[in-house]
């Protein structure tokens, strides 16, 4: 096999979260490892295990997880096994909200329970500094400069080493800015939910990682003889390969962060790094949003 089928995400590119920490743009989203309704354990451990370490094996070096996972179960995860990490393996997690059962978020972004969410994190990843940081949501309660101060805090403190925003408008990535360096911006968006349009050009103009959750989603775009089927027929490959791939032609800034439990999706997710689309092909896949 060639390098390229070998290790498929190095095709994707790359980007420098922080301008330090080069990462592949195609990454792994780890909330599909658990439970229904990301609670409690997966229903096949051994093939959770499995997929991470395909990941990896396949080029992945982005792993995004949260402590809200399970709770804490992908984290655990992801220790089992991949620990020792590889040198170049950079795992982003997230803290600030709270969990009453499946399907049900409760944010709290009070300092001292950020400080207790970052502290656990590391233990259960076993890691001495964790590279990405991102405030889950941030808590409407609390004032934000807190919320960022406590993070500020642990990284000037050594165990974070960059901070990152989930789920934010363009005004309040902007207020962050103002308490603490924002090296990446989580939030929904697919070729089938545009509505972060602007905060991906705020991000892009910034010079700041866009990291679309839920990047899979095609709705009803993925139809028999619409503008993704055509195209995916073209290329010989999956609407959801096309639909990773025009996020990857979509901006510089984008990382894709697919999630599956299952090694034979993840394999078929990460080639979408090898499909090349033309000026034309991204022009028709964006404008059917």
């Amino acid at each position: 096999m060639t390098e390229s089928t070998d290790r498929p995400v190095a095709a994707s590119g790359t980007f420098s979260l922080g301008g330090d920490l080069p990462v592949h743009r195609l990454g792994y989203g780890a909330m599909r490892l658990t439970g229904k309704g990301a609670w409690g354990e997966p229903a096949d451990r051994p093939e959770a295990v499995r997929v991470l370490r395909r990941a990896v094996e396949l080029g992945v070096n982005l792993i995004d997880t949260a402590d809200s996972y399970g709770p804490f179960v992908s984290e655990d995860l992801i220790a089992e096994a991949l620990h020792p990490y590889p040198a170049d393996l950079v795992i982003a997690t997230k803290g600030g909200f709270t969990r009453q059962g499946p399907g049900q978020w409760q944010p709290v972004g009070r300092p001292e329970y950020l400080r207790q969410c970052v502290e656990m994190s590391l233990r259960r990843l076993r890691l001495e500094r964790i590279d990405l940081y991102q405030l889950h949501r941030i808590d409407a309660k609390v004032p934000l400069d807190e919320q960022l101060g406590a993070l500020r805090d642990l990284r000037d403190e050594g165990k974070i080493r960059h901070i990152g925003l989930s789920e934010v408008t363009v005004e309040e990535v902007a207020a962050a800015r103002e308490h603490v360096e924002i090296v990446s911006v989580q939030n929904l968006y697919n070729l089938a939910s545009r509505k972060s349009e602007d905060v991906l050009a705020h991000c892009a103009e910034q010079g700041i990682a866009f990291i679309p959750w839920f990047p899979l989603a095609t709705g009803k775009l993925a139809g028999p003889g619409g503008v993704l089927d055509e195209a995916a027929a073209r290329h010989g490959a999956s609407p959801a390969q096309l639909a990773l791939a025009w996020l990857l032609h979509r901006s510089p800034v984008v990382l894709p962060i697919p999630g599956t439990s299952k090694v034979a999706h993840l394999e078929d997710n990460l080639a979408a790094a090898l499909v090349t689309l033309t000026g034309d092909e991204v022009g028709r896949l964006t404008a059917l949003g």
